[in-house]
């Protein structure tokens, strides 16, 4: 079973709607119990970084996280502000991150040669596939995804990187370490690709 995590922000039915166009098996659940029991676990997030972390940690979900994500090795993948939690920090915060990922969380800044590209960055981009993954099974430098956001994720380790998006320049937009993914983008607002993604996520070991 996969298990939505629902803290309060995201956009948690397209996810579930999605899943079940795929086949997938999933709710949707604050339920520690739930959390606990999950096959694959979906941290999605929409808003702030700060507040979506001390939601999590009121709930009592980070310690529950760190011991089904990192001692359990569950798979887990984050959406957009949920990826980006899985990281050290945040500059459009104070709190500390979930940590997970040797990466930080920055602001589109732009000189003013680029001063015309539009924050937040909204719309289909295309992704850069750096690496070979069941994730991306299926997919190619024609597959794109749906974006709304203004920061994004900056990896310390090229090795955390499965694909980049170019938007003025280029930027991380799917992160990977081992069990953990997190993706930038919407795929619950990407149609036939956002459903692929999800359908490959369902069906990795």
């Amino acid at each position: 079973m996969i298990v939505i995590i629902d803290y309060g922000m995201g956009n948690l039915g397209s996810i579930l709607n999605m899943f079940k166009k795929t086949g997938a098996k999933a709710l949707i659940s604050s339920d520690l119990n739930d959390i606990k029991d999950a096959d694959k676990l979906v941290l999605p997030g929409v808003g702030a970084f700060d507040t979506g972390m001390k939601k999590l940690d009121n709930l009592g979900i980070v310690s529950i996280l760190n011991e089904k994500v990192i001692k359990e090795r569950t798979p887990i993948i984050g959406i957009c502000l949920g990826m980006q939690m899985m990281t050290m920090r945040s500059e459009e915060g104070e709190m500390a991150g979930l940590g997970w990922v040797d990466a930080e969380t920055v602001k589109f800044v732009y000189d003013k040669e680029r001063q015309h590209m539009k924050i937040p960055h909204m719309g289909w981009n295309y992704i850069n596939i750096k690496q070979a993954h069941p994730l991306l099974d299926g997919m190619s430098s024609t597959t794109r995804f749906y974006f709304v956001h203004s920061y994004y994720v900056a990896c310390n380790r090229n090795d955390n990187i499965l694909a980049s998006t170019i938007y003025s320049h280029e930027f991380t937009s799917i992160i990977i370490k081992d069990n953990i993914i997190g993706v930038q983008f919407h795929p619950e607002k990407s149609n036939k690709y956002g459903m692929q993604l999800l359908k490959n996520f369902d069906n990795m070991n």
